[in-house]
């Protein structure tokens, strides 16, 4: 299902009915009783589910959902980390997978990822001047002989003094790690940025001034970003659209100030309710029956609203699809047909 107004231009990147299946083969000793008519059988996770995406030209789109619902994944897809195992993915009106080799390599080059672990993404054995300056080396945007200013230039872009130059990882603060993250990203010239809970390892002082350098390089640089985050405070402070995920699918998708003034799906309202405040009140969308639904035992009913008529059976036999409730305010609930 197509998200955007017909009358846009064409998304800078689409995710078509996207999804992704992870399988978990049997150890040897599961085989050995299997001989034995123990039954053991694969597991199959089915981490995203038929999502489709659409996400304009300097539109920054916030993915949320509780840990484990696909985010990551979705966004690891996006910049082609991830395989497909269904759908399409579409760069500029194209399908990414059947470019020619060398132009997927070129167009992929303006898809980039910002991960959460800045200390894990980081190698530890190499200096910042490897780090940030190795990809437009190897691509051929710059020379050798002009990667020391080059990567000195990116560092005074994302608030770095050129003189870390030659640091290792260990010798930086998470906030410092977070803008070598950032400047590495940069380096290559990308018009989209996946940030996968990109602030969530910060102290939040810190966290102000990284979103604060989001929101700078969006205007100087014309970045889209998709920014992936559990945080509702930060989401609300960035995106100009918000979309929900749920149990690998997407639930909700509209524009930041309808997500948080007139919320429809119940897990929209779910996550809503859950957001720290000052206050105390009993939450009343407790799962049915006290599951708790996960990609492997997912719900058989709708878990948040427990008195909805078609709980247990509907929501079983036919999975809820988005449709459009407002002007550019969609939802996947059943109550809304």
């Amino acid at each position: 299902m197509n998200q955007s107004n017909p009358m846009d231009p064409a998304p800078l990147l689409e995710l078509r009915g996207v999804s992704k299946r992870f399988v978990k083969s049997l150890d040897s000793a599961a085989r050995i009783a299997n001989l034995f008519g123990a039954r053991v059988q694969e597991e199959t996770v089915y981490a995203v589910d038929d999502v489709t995406l659409s996400i304009a030209a300097g539109e920054v789109v916030g993915l949320v959902g509780e840990s484990g619902c696909g985010k990551s994944t979705l966004g690891r897809m996006a910049v082609g980390l991830h395989s497909l195992s269904a759908g399409t993915r579409w760069w500029k009106g194209e399908e990414i997978d059947k470019l020619a080799p060398p132009q997927k390599r070129k167009e992929q080059l303006g898809i980039q990822m910002i991960f959460q672990d800045p200390y894990a993404s980081l190698n530890p054995r190499m200096r910042v001047i490897d780090i940030v300056g190795e990809a437009p080396v190897a691509h051929g945007m710059v020379q050798a002989s002009q990667q020391s200013a080059y990567v000195e230039a990116l560092l005074q872009r994302v608030g770095l003094d050129p003189a870390v130059l030659r640091r290792f990882p260990h010798q930086f603060s998470g906030g410092q790690r977070a803008r070598v993250g950032i400047a590495r990203a940069l380096a290559v010239h990308p018009q989209f940025l996946v940030c996968d809970e990109a602030v969530a390892a910060l102290d939040v002082s810190i966290q102000a001034q990284v979103l604060n350098l989001f929101m700078k390089l969006r205007d100087e640089l014309n970045l889209t970003y998709l920014f992936i985050s559990h945080d509702l405070g930060v989401v609300r402070h960035l995106s100009d659209r918000v979309a929900i995920m749920y149990l690998g699918r997407l639930v909700e998708s509209a524009p930041a100030d309808e997500v948080f003034a007139r919320p429809n799906h119940p897990y929209t309202l779910a996550l809503l309710a859950s957001a720290p405040r000052l206050e105390v009140k009993k939450i009343e969308f407790l799962a049915v029956k006290g599951e708790i639904p996960s990609p492997l035992q997912p719900p058989t009913g709708c878990h948040f609203h427990p008195r909805c008529p078609h709980a247990m059976t509907r929501c079983k036999e036919e999975k809820p699809a988005l449709r459009e409730i407002a002007s550019a305010h969609f939802s996947a609930c059943h109550l809304n047909g």
